[in-house]
């Protein structure tokens, strides 16, 4: 795992500029990040992808 520090209005670029990751806003504990990306990529929080996934399970 890479891991980078950011402060606020600092920007991560992946994939030669495909994707960009933008720090909003830090408060306490937690950080507020805006992602730029197409809408071929799937942008999700963790439980949100993991709901997806199970079901897909469930299905299979």
């Amino acid at each position: 795992m890479l891991v980078l520090t950011r402060c606020v209005g600092e920007r991560l670029i992946i994939n030669d500029g495909e994707i960009q990751l933008n720090v909003l806003e830090i408060k306490g504990n937690q950080v507020r990040i805006g992602i730029n990306a197409p809408k071929h990529v799937s942008v999700h929080r963790e439980e949100i992808y993991d709901r997806i996934h199970s079901k897909d399970k469930d299905k299979a």
